[in-house]
């Protein structure tokens, strides 16, 4: 099964529009799948958080699978220190996870992204 991650742009009230829609999803006979949304409140904010850089690592990092962050750092031919604040940055949004061993690995298959004006 594919993992979806919805990135969207827009205020805290849109929440309460999502929440609406899952609703009215649940009161149908099948559960629906949980909706894994990722709300920054603006474009700046996005951009600042998934820098090209980081977009580039979590694209590398889920065609590797799970790594270490010092063999991430390699793979990329980027600063191990640069690399580890962009893995926890990203990890604290919850975009890479950690597994058990000390590595971590992508948590999404697809990112799909709504931009609203």
């Amino acid at each position: 099964m594919s993992k979806t991650l919805y990135v969207r742009t827009g205020s805290p009230a849109d929440a309460l529009d999502r929440f609406e829609a899952a609703w009215h999803l649940a009161t149908g006979r099948k559960v629906p799948e949980p909706l894994r949304v990722l709300s920054f409140a603006g474009l700046p904010l996005l951009l600042k958080t998934l820098t090209p850089a980081r977009w580039d690592l979590l694209r590398e990092l889920k065609k590797l699978g799970a790594v270490s962050v010092f063999s991430l750092a390699k793979h990329l031919k980027r600063d191990y220190k640069n690399v580890h604040t962009d893995v926890a940055r990203l990890a604290e949004i919850g975009l890479i996870e950690k597994t058990g061993k000390a590595e971590i690995r992508v948590a999404y298959d697809a990112i799909r992204s709504e931009l609203r004006l």
